[in-house]
């Protein structure tokens, strides 16, 4: 599947849906990206982008045990997937830009608060956020750093976990996939490491 940029363009402020399980089904980790990306509110596929990481390091991390060819659209047996394991998706920001830093402050700020009523609401056990830069703006946490956050929001734990994007040059699948994996231990998704 390919997009031209004005079809792209086409899909800009649009709103992509959260990925949640039932509320009848615990929801044990929430992952949380920015905003949606163009190609993202094309497919309403979170993290949709084909330079994009995330599906390939929730499947290395062991997250996920097939993978997902995000950049043609989730289906809905992918979708089922996560939400059976007890994983979620939001964004702080729900309007779809072509890159994050479109976003204000302020949708930073209110999308944080979104967020904060998201967790109280349905208490999953790790919200996991990607991006530290994201995570300092929307929640004036302006010292984080990456790894679990010592505040919890009610009773879940917060880790902040490194952005997939590929534009992200700092990070591959594989260091993706380990920051990946301690916030699912925590949250019961995989197991604990053997001790060596």
């Amino acid at each position: 599947m390919g997009f031209t940029r004005t079809e792209l363009e086409s899909y800009r402020d649009t709103e992509v849906p959260d990925l949640l399980p039932a509320r009848d089904q615990p929801l044990l980790l929430l992952f949380v990206g920015i905003n949606p990306g163009l190609w993202t509110a094309a497919t309403q596929t979170h993290f949709a982008h084909p330079g994009n990481r995330f599906y390939p390091a929730l499947l290395q991390a062991g997250i996920l045990t097939d993978p997902v060819d995000q950049a043609a659209g989730m289906t809905e047996a992918d979708r089922d997937a996560l939400r059976r394991r007890g994983i979620g998706i939001t964004n702080v920001a729900p309007r779809a830009t072509a890159r994050a830093d479109e976003l204000t402050p302020d949708e930073l700020r209110e999308g944080g608060q979104r967020l904060r009523r998201l967790v109280a609401d349905r208490r999953p056990r790790v919200v996991a956020v990607a991006g530290v830069t994201a995570y300092r703006s929307a929640f004036d946490q302006r010292r984080a750093t990456a790894g679990e956050q010592p505040e919890r929001w009610g009773r879940s734990r917060v880790f902040v976990v490194p952005n997939p994007s590929g534009l992200n040059a700092h990070e591959t699948v594989g260091t993706l996939a380990t920051a990946y994996a301690e916030a699912a231990r925590a949250a019961g998704i995989i197991a604990d490491l053997p001790e060596s």
